[in-house]
């Protein structure tokens, strides 16, 4: 680069950092910090940063699951006695080893445990099917695995052709006290008929594991901001799932963003209960619920099944918490619940929606039977994945809630929309939103040429969704750029007609897939399940042309009477209904 274009360049990123100082001094609330820089630079491990807070409130239940709670002294010390057996059998700095639980206490002493020895955690989906996690055991390079009971079939049928060496089995109520925790385990296997006969040869018992590793002495893991310390796997739904390396830093930097954001507000004096409902091996709920909630002490109450709504109702009939974080459809799940809505929502005061779109009558159900705020978030899994976030401000609520928007970019990120032709957008133009900051990912496990294509080499990660900055610098999403739709050369993008179909109040789910059509390229089908048999698809389109333009409007409706096809934490599969 000539020394001219190296000075332009250099100029155009000092004028950057200006105008974004002067944003955020504009459209934040006073405050949080414009960069986490400083703070971020005090910091060298996620396990350094949860050993700070667990000693911090070592006497405070931390984790909660059917009513044990755990203090978060007694989860460090079981985390290093487990890291300490890890080191005992072969596993070294940088290996990998697989977690395949849903939220349970072993969950967060595994993790941990895993990040004290050194190496690199695999957060697994359990209910992947066997050649799914294959393909996870085997990209990884994963050495151990840590399996619920429930799922070990899987893992028996999936450990052939893999480098997995070690597995943990562990059942529900391992952690749990003297008889609740053999009933509940018990309760899994006898009664609930949840754990499919398995065999996997030489494999450890969590409980007899731990007995051992108690007596054993962790040996400090010389581990570096720069280092890997998760894999996280994206991409399942539409194609080959791809492990991004999250390291460290981006860790730390995702936390501290969003405890900046929320936690500064909250009384650290006082146990904060917060709902665990969505699986910590998802990334929303590991960094939002387990790393940043830690910081003011928090008590995590654990959901391990949020798709039944009930049993989430009687888990949390006796609980008290302030804080909540879902998804669009765990909370009209909830909504649905007579118990839930009748329930005492006095502490409440934040809910935080993440992991897709948000429509509008479900938040505005949420704040109206609730009296908290939904505030509405925007990540992926390569960003650790928080990029932006609504306004939260607990001394002022009337200032919070949905706005269609998904907020506001946290500390230390830019965000902007790049056009087609790869300049960037305006302001109110729709582009590919582009994110730069800590948080983004190192890249994809073993895939150069992925990770070329996603990250610039100016730091720029493309997300895939197309997005528009607002003048007050808030974002508004728009859609998948895959999900388009694309009719007679028109972009049309299915959030938004799911949005105005969704309004509808006989309209329990829907979603919108192109179809292939001759003349059009393609037109609009929605598929739909709805709460009466009284609604038709000649009410459904009459609906929509009152709020979509022509284009937009469907002209295939389909009505089913199961359920939309959903990931494991809620996301409608388009894919499989086209």
């Amino acid at each position: 680069m000539s020394g001219a274009s190296a000075a332009s360049v250099a100029a155009a990123a000092e004028a950057d950092r200006l105008w974004a100082e002067r944003f955020w001094a504009k459209h934040y609330r006073p405050g949080v910090p414009a960069r986490i820089d400083d703070e971020l630079a005090r910091w060298t491990s996620v396990q350094q940063m949860f050993e700070a807070d667990s000693r911090r409130f070592s006497e405070r239940p931390g984790y909660v699951s059917l009513g044990t709670a755990l203090t978060y002294g007694r989860v460090l010390n079981e985390a290093k006695a487990f890291g300490a057996w890890l080191q005992s059998v072969g596993i070294r700095p940088g290996d990998r080893v697989a977690l395949m639980m849903p939220n349970c206490l072993q969950y967060p002493t595994a993790l941990f445990g895993v990040l004290f020895a050194g190496a690199v955690v695999v957060n697994v989906n359990p209910l992947y099917t066997a050649r799914e996690l294959q393909h996870q055991l085997k990209d990884s390079g994963a050495v151990a695995i840590v399996v619920m009971d429930m799922f070990a079939r899987t893992l028996e049928q999936a450990r052939e052709g893999t480098e997995v060496r070690h597995v943990i089995v562990t059942a529900m109520g391992d952690m749990m006290p003297g008889l609740k925790g053999v009933a509940v385990s018990a309760m899994m296997r006898h009664v609930q008929k949840l754990v499919p006969a398995y065999r996997l040869a030489g494999a450890h018992r969590w409980t007899a594991m731990m007995r051992r590793a108690r007596r054993l002495t962790l040996r400090p893991a010389a581990t570096r901001p720069e280092d890997i310390a998760f894999l996280q796997y994206t991409g399942g739904t539409s194609g080959v799932a791809k492990g991004a390396m999250l390291t460290h830093r981006n860790i730390l930097a995702n936390t501290l963003q969003g405890r900046a954001w929320v936690l500064d507000q909250i009384d650290h004096d006082e146990v904060v209960g917060n709902v665990t409902m969505l699986p910590l091996y998802h990334i929303f709920s590991l960094t939002a619920n387990l790393m940043m909630f830690t910081g003011a002490g928090g008590r995590n109450i654990l959901i391990a099944n949020p798709r039944d709504a009930k049993r989430v109702e009687w888990i949390l009939r006796k609980e008290r918490f302030v804080g909540m974080t879902g998804l669009n459809t765990l909370f009209a799940s909830l909504l649905k619940t007579e118990a839930f809505r009748n329930r005492d929502f006095s502490d409440l005061k934040l809910t935080i929606a993440g992991g897709m779109a948000t429509q509008k009558a479900v938040a505005e159900e949420w704040e109206a039977v609730t009296g908290a705020p939904l505030v509405d978030g925007y990540g992926l899994t390569e960003t650790s994945p928080v990029v932006c976030i609504g306004r939260v401000d607990l001394d002022h609520p009337e200032t919070m809630g949905f706005d269609g928007t998904v907020g506001l970019p946290v500390p230390s990120t830019e965000v902007r929309m790049r056009r087609d032709n790869g300049t960037w957008a305006g302001i109110d133009e729709p582009g590919e939103l582009c994110v730069r900051g800590p948080q983004v990912m190192l890249g994809y496990w073993k895939r150069p040429d992925e990770t070329a294509k996603t990250i610039s080499p100016e730091g720029w990660l493309a997300t895939g969704d197309v997005g528009v900055m607002q003048a007050n610098g808030r974002v508004r999403l728009v859609d998948r750029i895959k999900d388009m739709i694309l009719v007679s050369g028109f972009n049309v993008y299915p959030g938004e007609i799911e949005a105005v179909v969704a309004s509808h109040p006989l309209v329990e789910q829907v979603a919108a897939v192109g179809v292939p059509d001759p003349v059009q390229g393609e037109r609009v089908k929605i598929v739909v399940v709805s709460r009466s048999a009284t609604l038709t698809s000649e009410l459904l389109i009459a609906h929509c042309r009152e709020h979509l333009t022509a284009y937009k409007v469907p002209r295939l409706v389909e009505f089913r009477d199961d359920p939309l096809p959903k990931t494991a934490v809620g996301k409608v599969l388009r894919r499989d209904l086209r």
